[in-house]
């Protein structure tokens, strides 16, 4: 069985996966282009470099296994079409996205920023505006691994939360769970919204300028899932007109955000370059899915954990 990793991975990685399956050669190549893509049944991947070109090329493929949470960018039909099992690592996130939403959150509430301008200035102004997390609400869209992990990190600051999904169905962590179409009802109990949903046809442009101008002047808006929830025009349009009192953006419509982007100059947005994710563990993290699945495989136990439906795009 040959098996290509397309991403890099350290040397004691490397050999610790040939130690572990002395029955698999493991090939590393970051250029899928440069690569002979007709023995390998396994591609370990970001998904990115993964076209429909590389699909007919990779005859022998029977499982792509994705080092990310989004397989929007793949080919999905034409993997379906294949017969292709696709996994992805779902819920290797959570703890960095969850620590990274719980850190903007404190910081603006206790207006870390302000004090570190002031800082800068030789400033010393107790008449700083702050406040407290606890009795306040959040609604979270997409209560899945990443969302569970927001709600509970704030149910711990005395939070109440609120999931939103499209089936309605409770989750881990949430007091309550609604479904999207209730949403606009919803909002204006919104102290917090933070949006972790994935990139789908149900959530595409989910948030329009009625969600906006329901949700309290005061509100934190805080987008850490895919940029095209909302149009950038929108959003733009409700800070600008006061209709939320903050954002909180490390997705975007573009990436990266373009230098004439009005979202750079407004001074309630708060601006992450897609790094809400990011950990020294990942990689780490990643590799424990693909091994749990891998000792599956070899087996000929094709139920893996975190399988993609094609068809939904997650």
């Amino acid at each position: 069985m040959n098996v290509l990793f397309t991403f890099k991975i350290k040397d004691e990685q490397m050999e610790k996966l040939e130690a572990d399956f002395p029955g698999i050669q493991f090939s590393f190549h970051k250029k899928i282009d440069e690569v002979s893509l007709g023995e390998y049944e396994i591609i370990a991947t970001y998904g990115e470099d993964i076209s429909t070109e590389v699909l007919d090329r990779a005859t022998s493929l029977k499982w792509l296994m994705v080092a990310s949470a989004g397989v929007e960018k793949m080919p999905l039909a034409a993997i379906a079409e294949k017969g292709i099992v696709v996994s992805n690592v779902r819920g290797i996130h959570k703890t960095p996205m969850a620590e990274t939403a719980l850190a903007h959150i404190l910081s603006l509430g206790r207006a870390l920023p302000v004090l570190a301008e002031q800082q800068k200035r030789k400033e010393w102004n107790t008449k700083v505006r702050q406040s407290e997390l606890r009795g306040s609400t959040a609604l979270i869209l997409g209560p899945g691994a990443i969302g569970s992990e927001i709600g509970r990190l704030l149910q711990a600051f005395g939070v109440r939360t609120i999931g939103c999904n499209d089936s309605g169905d409770e989750a881990p962590f949430m007091d309550e769970t609604i479904q999207f179409e209730g949403l606009v009802n919803r909002l204006p109990e919104a102290d917090i919204v933070v949006s972790v949903l994935p990139s789908t046809a149900k959530t595409k442009g989910l948030l329009k300028e009625s969600q906006f101008q329901a949700m309290k002047e005061s509100a934190l808006f805080m987008n850490f899932g895919r940029g095209d929830l909302v149009k950038e025009t929108i959003l733009v349009e409700a800070l600008k007109n006061g209709e939320i009192g903050h954002a909180v953006l490390d997705v975007f419509e573009k990436e990266p955000l373009p230098a004439e982007s009005e979202l750079w100059s407004l001074s309630n947005v708060t601006i992450s370059p897609h790094v809400s994710s990011h950990s020294g563990k990942y990689i780490e993290r990643a590799l424990e899915f693909f091994t749990e699945n891998l000792k599956k495989w070899q087996k000929g136990d094709r139920s893996l954990t975190n399988l993609i439906d094609t068809e939904k795009g997650y």
